[in-house]
């Protein structure tokens, strides 16, 4: 068996230091030569990660022409240059599709590089031992069975047993979501499947080293960390087409299809007629310009680029256009909890006196503003209680940053906010000596010179620790006179009720206590740890990480928009539980085991009821968000670690955090969030819905265009109106790509509907336009059809075929313009004065008319579209027959408001 196959076959976790080291071959005491270190590089490969295949910018700019409007248009230009000759109408057609190429890749320059930023990630150096000696070298030269040796502040290099602790705490959100540093220890974690962050006798790759110091033996480099195995997941995770595209995608190939089956009828009937090949081609040309909407493309990308603007100025960047209609149906988002939903700085929320006091803290984060606040008429003197949380603590403020341990830092804080200078306190009582944190025993004492209640000197122990370890060791409560009362059978559950309420809680619980020494009988060099007993007991402090203020009313505005908020994290279920109650989250909470043991089926059946998932692991994500697709959920799904990666690239749409945000994290978004702030999800949100309502107003607008478009063209073929041959391409294109964009801009940035964000979010599967949206299109199409070809004949008959042409396409472009209007509101009046148009709306409707009126009267604009100057009177027939579709729509938005109620 290999090495690599048999350091696969074992689990280091789950055996002794020594059996590791045998097993990779390395004596602990002397590492590697540097011969066999050497030749496992050449075995192993470097300790990086694999590089993902990058896109290049001929592969980006051929995936937009994987849009099959773009075919459709680059195949019309083609076969009618080899039929026609005609380069002018092919070059049109071919130049519009490469317009649309090129505001795509303008808006998605930024390519996928999740696996380049998880190698950025890993530049580091590394402390190792080879030969007997410390060295330095550059970790990607790291191979399994090195020993690599790590202080605080330290990143670790790779995956690794540890094999020395001393007082090792790891901090390892960004891989695990656990929102504390995690103390390790040599000793072996038994089990199957043992979750990462429970793995205490483990260090893996890019998670920090926040306290003391330690050895790892490496097990693990590169590709085979769990980093390593992110980011394969990352790299294998498909990214699928957003509902939008999806549904647009359907809607064109039904409209070719329509367009398919009109071209034919239109072509046989020509030939029965006796109809030349070339005309009834030219035909056909021009049907499939008019059916196929040329200009669909554009006008989704200007809008979404133009909406990645506006939700940037709401403070989201969003990577991927269409990202930002899909927001818009997201009906579930599965939200990382440290440092999303929460503030990811743990703040001491109460502090009990045990027996006496319970006082509340105010303030969050490592910011001093705050209170401790008591029942009135129960005032004491707080500095004893206090003084033991700045003393027997490491950690340093740098105004509201911490340089340090999380917890320490709760305490130093709730120091501060109880009146004491932490500088100057420590200052005045340094340390004489100390016991340092460890996990063994739990926690941490520090030694001082003070002076006792008599005034005598006097050399005190503060300690601070887990409450089971500290109440073991205490003898005596602190009285309220500052006098000492024994702990006894009777009142020890005084201490014990308390802890157990605030961890019920959800809250870490650490205790101060202390002791005095006679300074004539201390010796600072003897054991100091059997000096910690006989403690007085001083107060109990419940910590938590609290959520962000904003959090809870962000998540109330989700749910009143029917949007399903769930916890996913790292941390334990009961402190998880605890945070999602107070954020208003519902459901029961799952731990990742749970839910790994679960079949697909029961989850399914189950997933209503779950609102937390703790302790989960990368995959557990991935498979959750899914489970939530197949449940027909357009899935949102938050975070900030590299844990979180794969599962963001999986979602509909992935939501990075950008300033605690690894970078692996926001290469794997589609949307990063530059304050962190959950709320800003819902801003985002709620834009989306605007947008998309807004996008169904022009798909509206552009179908029943497209309709009477098609009716237009059979009519005329039937009726042998204008040869079969109403419009030329050039006219179309010019309705198309000059009249109508205009109209699409003002409708697509039109005003919000009323009551977006109390509606439910649209169903996957509900089409973009109903069957009663498909009926009324066709009834304004015929409308159109009716009109445009009456011109034509009132045209032709008074005077002559240019006139003719020209009158048919001012009716026509008149009916756009008003198609747009009567778009935006498919119940309430036009003829209401809230419900007119804004005045940069309204500008643009003017701009739609000015290009109507230009191609009538500006002598070259004529010359290219085959049309003439129009009189006063015929101005008059075109505004009119336009004039009837106003009448018609008013007609059945009267009756269907009176059918409402």
């Amino acid at each position: 068996m290999s090495r690599t196959a048999e350091q696969l076959a074992m689990d280091p976790a789950g055996r002794t230091p020594l059996e590791v080291a045998e097993r990779l071959g390395v004596d602990p005491a002397r590492g590697l030569s540097a011969e066999e270190a050497a030749r496992r590089l050449a075995e192993h490969g470097p300790n990086r990660l694999a590089e993902g295949k990058k896109e290049s910018g001929l592969q980006a700019f051929l995936r937009q022409y994987q849009d099959f409007m773009q075919i459709v248009l680059l195949v019309a230009a083609a076969v009618n240059l080899v039929v026609t000759g005609d380069v002018g109408t092919s070059l049109v057609l071919a130049g519009l599709t490469l317009f649309n190429a090129v505001i795509g890749l303008r808006q998605e320059a930024k390519a996928e590089e999740s696996v380049a930023a998880l190698a950025q990630l890993m530049k580091t150096v590394a402390r190792v031992r080879r030969d007997a000696q410390a060295v330095e070298i550059d970790a990607a030269d790291l191979v399994p069975g090195d020993v690599v040796l790590v202080e605080a502040g330290n990143r670790v290099p790779a995956d690794g047993r540890i094999t020395l602790a001393a007082t090792l705490e790891i901090e390892e959100a960004a891989l695990t979501g656990e929102s504390l540093p995690v103390g390790k220890s040599i000793d072996p974690v038994l089990g199957e499947d043992v979750p990462l962050g429970d793995r205490t006798c483990m260090a893996y790759m890019n998670t920090s080293v926040t306290r003391g110091r330690g050895e790892i033996v490496i097990t693990a480099t590169g590709m085979d960390t769990e980093i390593g195995h992110i980011a394969d997941l990352l790299a294998n995770t498909e990214a699928d087409k957003t509902p939008l595209q999806k549904q647009l995608d359907g809607l064109s190939k039904i409209i070719a299809f329509i367009a398919a089956v009109a071209l034919v009828f239109v072509v046989v009937l020509g030939l029965v007629r006796g109809e030349s090949f070339d005309t009834l081609f030219i035909t056909g040309v021009a049907l499939a310009v008019a059916a196929i909407p040329t200009g669909l493309p554009a006008v989704v990308t200007a809008l979404l680029s133009m909406g990645t603007r506006e939700i940037a100025r709401r403070n989201a960047i969003v990577k991927r256009l269409p990202a930002v209609e899909t927001l818009g149906s997201t009906s579930a988002i599965c939200s990382d909890k440290t440092g999303t939903l929460t503030l990811n700085k743990m703040t001491a929320r109460e502090l009990v006196i045990p027996g006496q006091n319970v006082f509340t803290v105010s303030g969050e984060g490592y910011g001093t503003a705050g209170e401790i606040k008591h029942v009135g008429g129960s005032r004491i003197d707080l500095d004893p209680y206090l003084l033991p949380m700045v003393l027997c603590a490491d950690a340093v403020l740098d105004g509201e940053s911490l340089i340090g341990d999380p917890t320490e830092g709760a305490l130093i804080v709730l120091g501060a906010k109880g009146g004491l200078d932490i500088d100057a306190t420590r200052r005045d009582f340094p340390r004489i000596a100390e016991v340092p944190f460890d996990s063994e025993y739990k926690f941490m004492a520090t030694f001082h010179e003070m002076t006792g209640a008599d005034g005598r000197p006097v050399v005190r122990c503060y300690v601070k620790g887990a409450p089971d370890v500290l109440v073991a060791r205490g003898g005596f409560y602190r009285a309220a006179d500052g006098g000492l009362v024994p702990v006894t059978d009777e009142n020890r559950h005084l201490a014990l009720e308390a802890n157990d309420r605030m961890a019920d809680s959800g809250e870490r619980v650490m205790v101060v206590a202390q002791r005095d020494f006679d300074p004539s009988g201390f010796d600072p060099a003897a054991d100091l740890i059997g000096l910690v007993s006989d403690l007085t007991l001083l107060a109990i402090v419940g910590i938590v990480d609290p959520p962000r203020p904003e959090a809870r009313a962000a998540i109330a505005e989700c749910h009143s928009a029917g949007i399903r908020v769930r916890m996913i994290t790292g941390d334990h279920a009961t402190t998880a539980a605890a945070i999602a109650r107070e954020l208003g989250i519902e459901g029961r909470a799952l731990t990742g085991t749970e839910f790994a043991t679960m079949s697909d089926e029961d989850l399914l059946a189950q997933l209503d009821r779950i609102g937390v998932i703790a302790r989960v692991a990368p995959e557990d994500k991935i498979r959750l968000v899914q489970l939530l697709k197949r449940s027909g959920n357009v899935v949102a799904m938050t975070g900030d670690g590299v844990n979180d990666a794969p599962a963001l690239k999986a979602a509909d749409i992935g939501v990075a955090m950008g300033i605690t945000g690894t970078e692996v994290s926001k290469e794997a978004a589609v949307m990063i969030l530059t304050d962190d702030n959950f709320a800003t999800i819902v801003n985002a949100v709620s834009y989306g819905r605007t947008l998309y309502d807004n996008l169904v107003k022009y798909l509206r607008f552009q179908m029943s265009t497209l309709v009477a478009y098609i009716a237009i063209f059979l009519t005329a073929g039937v009726l042998d109106v204008a040869g079969g041959v109403p419009l030329n391409p050039l006219q179309i294109l010019w309705l198309n790509m000059v009249i109508d964009i205009p109209i699409a801009i003002a409708l697509g940035f039109d005003q919000a509907t009323k009551g977006l964000m109390e509606r439910p979010p649209r169903p996957v599967a509900a089409p973009v336009l109903s069957r009663s949206n498909w009926v009324r299109l066709c009834v304004q199409g015929a409308i159109m059809t009716i009109g445009s070809l009456v011109a034509y004949q009132i045209g032709d008959d008074l005077d002559g075929a240019v006139v003719a042409a020209t009158m048919l396409l001012t009716t026509l472009s008149i009916f756009h313009v008003v198609a747009g209007l009567m778009s935006r509101d498919q119940v309430g009046t036009l003829f209401d004065r809230d419900a007119m148009p804004g005045l940069a709306q309204l500008r643009r409707y003017g701009l739609a008319v000015l290009a109507i009126v230009a191609v009538t009267t500006i002598d070259l604009l004529e010359r290219i579209f085959g049309t003439t100057e129009l009189d006063g009177r015929q101005w008059g027939i075109c505004i009119a027959l336009a004039a009837s579709l106003l009448v018609v729509e008013e007609i059945i938005k009267l009756a269907l408001r009176r059918r409402a109620g």
